[in-house]
């Protein structure tokens, strides 16, 4: 029998979310479109994640279980890496939940444009709110209300992702080939890999660095040398939920810093050797520049604690 291959492929790493896991699960069942699969990677969860996982795998056969020991988030993508399937790829944080169009809607994109990427946005205000609620000791709101978007929205798409990518928060200089300012609702802003649908065959082979924090960052930065088209989606189609015990919020200043040296190192030795000067010119003044502000920033604040490394 020819097992027939799901169009898109969805990553979602697991650890402690025992609380939240039913809510980003349950997302993906709610899609308009339903030729997916799902490669959950428990992480070795100490909690209830691991069996959660099992009963949904168990109900649905688009739900993919791997258990492993505790490696972190890295190991669990680059294990979920060599068991996709699909056309095309996503990845999804436990923690975090989609708009019950993204698939529909960015695989649309992808097939009219051929595209390798579509890049979207995450509901500011949602997130925002969660933010306000957790300080004021307020219960989650649930479900928010999802707005009905058009199968075929507004959309750019481009052969220079150089040009829209950026990793400041409010770049002042993004212009397109022709030297014309870039409107702020096109900016792919930051190596967020949760907020784009990818053609797996141009990133499957691409993995993620050991390190707890900022290991979007190197991936990210391989992708942006692989793909070829992009179309781009000014549409908040990612929730993120806030985990204030999780590791953006919790990890050390000594092992933000160290993480940060270490990717840039790396990435810099593969831009030097892939790139194009035109690439590896627009990457340093777009990501490099604000990543070494940011760690520049970090070694002020840590006092002394942490050696530069030479970044």
């Amino acid at each position: 029998m020819v097992q027939i291959s799901p169009r898109i492929s969805v990553i979602i790493p697991v650890y402690k979310a025992e609380a939240v896991i039913r809510r980003c699960l349950d997302s993906l069942i709610r899609q308009t479109f339903p030729d997916w699969e799902a490669v959950c990677v428990d992480d070795g969860s100490p909690d209830g994640s691991g069996a959660i996982l099992d009963e949904y795998a168990a109900r649905d056969a688009r739900f993919v279980v791997l258990h492993q020991e505790n490696g972190g988030v890295s190991r669990a993508r680059n294990l979920a890496l060599e068991k996709v399937r699909g056309e095309f790829l996503l990845f999804v944080d436990s923690d975090d939940f989609i708009h019950p169009q993204l698939m529909e809607i960015c695989l649309t994109a992808a097939r009219r444009d051929k595209s390798d990427m579509v890049a979207f946005t995450y509901d500011r205000s949602y997130r925002l709110k969660l933010t306000l609620r957790h300080f004021l000791h307020l219960p989650d709101p649930g479900w928010p209300a999802f707005p009905q978007y058009e199968k075929e929205p507004e959309s750019l798409v481009t052969d220079d992702i150089f040009a829209y990518a950026t990793e400041y928060s409010h770049p002042k200089d993004m212009v397109d080939g022709d030297g014309r300012p870039i409107p702020e609702r096109w900016w792919v802003k930051h190596c967020y890999l949760c907020l784009r649908l990818y053609r797996t065959e141009c990133v499957k082979n691409f993995r993620f660095l050991p390190i707890r924090i900022y290991e979007d960052f190197p991936w990210w930065s391989q992708v942006m040398l692989a793909v070829k088209r992009t179309t781009i989606l000014n549409l908040p189609l990612y929730y993120y939920y806030p985990n204030f015990a999780g590791s953006t919020f919790s990890s050390s200043a000594v092992s933000r810093i160290e993480s940060l040296q270490k990717v840039i190192a790396v990435v810099e030795q593969i831009y030097t050797e892939d790139a194009t000067p035109d690439q590896l010119a627009r990457w340093r003044e777009h990501f490099l520049k604000p990543v070494k502000e940011k760690l520049a920033k970090k070694l002020k604040q840590a006092g002394g604690k942490v050696r530069p490394t030479g970044a």
